[in-house]
């Protein structure tokens, strides 16, 4: 679909065959196979839930790249890298891991359904540990796509804090919005966690109400072009991104699909 190979970064929360609770895995799973076999360079960063099986999957820790720190208020938080293997194909995921963010055996909610406290910590640990993976891998991506509301502030970091990197330099970013369930919310403390002492509060004013609907809207704000993966989440986004390039999810013929999307993007 491009007339040279182009880089293309997938973020996404879950991915089959690793992690399936939404339509999100599937998409996350099919799409960048689809880019892949039309001759692009793929990577693909998801968090490693403590759900996932690490023997099963085989998993395996990528030494070269762990070692990083994400400072979230006063604590630093060690970032270990994983890496599997899909099986049937040539592509290779990478998974971002904290004992204590993600070795619980759920994902979100506790046994009893109640949103775990440290979703904010868990949501900002992770976009900013994306960004210093990539930074360690020295992996210039044309295209970064980030799927759904826990790769919202990836956008914002990347045109704030990771602006002058010269990985990101020709960088640009894509964000998908799905119908996610209502009670998602990351509590009245998250945009100033999600500063990191350093963004500007005018930048963050989507996030101070952490709820699904405004971490979508911070997300599609702060990308160059935005997906939509059903008439509720182009409703929800739609007064922000009338200066976005935009098209609406399909499953028919994607790879197509999204590799003019993308093209549109880059010329």
């Amino acid at each position: 679909m491009f007339p040279t190979k182009k880089r293309i970064l997938f973020v996404s929360s879950e991915m089959s065959p690793f992690l399936e609770t939404s339509p999100v895995a599937t998409i996350a799973r099919m799409l960048p196979q689809a880019l892949q076999e039309q001759d692009n360079e793929i990577r693909i960063l998801v968090p490693r839930f403590g759900v996932i099986n690490e023997r099963r999957n085989r998993l395996h820790e990528v030494v070269r790249l762990s070692g990083i720190n994400i400072s979230i208020d006063d604590n630093d938080n060690p970032l270990i890298i994983k890496v599997a293997s899909i099986p049937q194909t040539k592509m290779q995921v990478y998974f971002l891991d904290n004992e204590d963010y993600f070795h619980r055996k759920a994902v979100f909610n506790d046994e009893d359904g109640k949103f775990f406290a440290d979703n904010d910590e868990r949501t900002i640990f992770f976009c900013k540990g994306v960004m210093e993976t990539v930074k360690k891998l020295g992996w210039a991506p044309d295209i970064i796509h980030c799927q759904g509301w826990m790769t919202s502030l990836i956008p914002l970091y990347l045109k704030t804090i990771y602006k002058d990197e010269p990985v990101f330099k020709n960088a640009k970013v894509v964000y998908s919005v799905y119908c996610d369930k209502d009670e998602i919310n990351l509590g009245g403390d998250f945009a100033r966690k999600a500063s990191l002492n350093t963004i500007e509060d005018n930048c963050l004013e989507c996030f101070e109400t952490a709820n699904v609907d405004n971490m979508n809207i911070g997300g599609a704000k702060h990308a160059d072009a935005v997906v939509t993966g059903c008439e509720k989440a182009h409703r929800v986004v739609e007064d922000h991104i009338s200066d976005k390039i935009v098209m609406k999810h399909t499953d028919d013929d994607a790879a197509t699909a999204y590799g003019q999307f993308y093209k549109k993007l880059l010329d």
